[in-house]
């Protein structure tokens, strides 16, 4: 496996900020607090959740078993990249065009709605298909839309798994097997998520508060990122890679962030630079008590106090198994604008916890220096830990 650069070419997102990338990045540099809702539509108490709300792909052309909500958000994502993917594989086989997803609920949402209706009826929809809900199913359909006959998987790892489906990727342009892929995540809302977070006591009361001595846990949130993979040069490159599994706790975070802080280090040599290059920090930031705890002492022990930081989960809802894409599509959309220098802002109500460590929160953007390196962090049930580092290019 050679060094070769590797870069996100171009990028499709959906998410409850939207899917237009000047409407994303005007409300994450802006601090835009009024896209998630409340509702009951997934739990019996009401709660806030990042749902998307504009239209979706029909899907009605397509197979019955590829007709889920979460394939409606992968195809919205791929139909944002479909022209570039064409013309960038106009001249490449099939067979090196490889596909790589990460996902953490697939189509169980339309499992939920079968299982409903057979406890009511007896009987299962006529158009529902086990295959629906199988964790391979995004990565199957997208490969079916794309034409795309080279490596297909997913990876589930919970909140890591998109994170890891980018670096798989580029292990996959640097070992040669694939020429382009199309990597990212997806994730739709449905009630095993939510009211298994809820049965961890990990679902906020109201909107998230991350990094604040009030916050009380999550919201769940929708979404897909996808990327066109490839060592073709363009503005952003995938720089750096840091994978570790601590093995701490099948759901808690090592309580010293010490899983945190060694991903952090090994992207960062991964990418050959030390701390002070880092420009932003798109913190994993759920606004539970201990990831916020532990996650902020890895980021001081490296950083102390002077890289800019900040939570995206209060925009988007944490978007567990695409939350790792979506979050480095943020990256991305700060650094492919190249007269952009400002920041995700952080939301929260910025009630100081004395028990965390001092780092420096993005609360307003009056940041003027050009940022070359962003890092985007998943921290995962198990201890499964990323780190991922984006590059702006000159």
């Amino acid at each position: 496996m050679n060094n070769t650069a590797v870069y996100l070419n171009h990028l499709g997102v959906i998410c409850a900020l939207g899917s237009d990338h000047q409407d994303i990045s005007q409300k994450l540099f802006n601090g835009f607090s009024d896209s998630l809702v409340k509702t009951t539509d997934y739990s019996e108490e009401a709660v806030y959740v990042g749902r998307v709300n504009e239209p979706l792909p029909a899907l009605s052309d397509f197979p019955a078993l590829e007709r889920t909500r979460n394939n409606q958000l992968l195809r919205a994502a791929f139909n944002s990249i479909q022209q570039a993917f064409l013309q960038s594989t106009k001249n490449i086989p099939a067979q090196r065009i490889g596909i790589v997803i990460g996902t953490s609920t697939s189509g169980i949402a339309e499992g939920e709605k079968a299982l409903a209706q057979q406890i009511e009826t007896g009987a299962l929809p006529d158009d529902y298909d086990y295959s629906m809900q199988e964790m391979s199913a995004p990565a199957t359909a997208l490969a079916n839309w794309a034409g795309a006959k080279g490596p297909c998987y997913v990876i589930s790892t919970a909140c890591s798994s998109s994170a890891k489906a980018l670096a798989s990727a580029r292990r996959l342009i640097r070992a040669g097997v694939c020429d382009v892929v199309i990597a990212g995540g997806v994730d739709s809302l449905a009630e095993l998520t939510i009211n298994g977070f809820s049965a961890l006591d990990s679902v906020s009361k109201g909107i998230c508060k991350p990094y604040s001595a009030s916050r009380d846990g999550i919201n769940i949130g929708e979404g897909a990122a996808l990327f066109l993979v490839s060592d073709k040069a363009s503005k952003v490159s995938l720089a750096g890679i840091g994978e570790c599994s601590d093995a701490h706790h099948i759901s808690a975070p090592e309580p010293d962030g010490k899983g945190a802080e060694q991903a952090m280090s090994l992207a960062m040599k991964n990418a050959h630079i030390n701390p002070d290059a880092i420009g932003y920090i798109n913190m994993h930031g759920t606004a539970t008590v201990q990831n916020d705890r532990m996650e902020g002492r890895a980021i001081h022990r490296l950083f102390s106090d002077k890289v800019p930081c900040s939570s995206t989960k209060a925009y988007t809802g944490h978007t567990l198994g695409a939350a790792g894409a979506i979050e480095a599509a943020f990256c991305w959309l700060l650094l492919a604008n190249e007269e952009n220098n400002k920041m995700p802002i952080h939301l929260s109500d910025h009630a100081i916890d004395p028990e965390l460590d001092p780092i420096a929160l993005v609360t307003e953007n009056s940041h003027d220096q050009a940022i070359q390196y962003a890092m985007s962090n998943s921290f995962a049930f198990g201890g499964n830990n990323i780190s991922l580092i984006l590059e702006r290019q000159k």
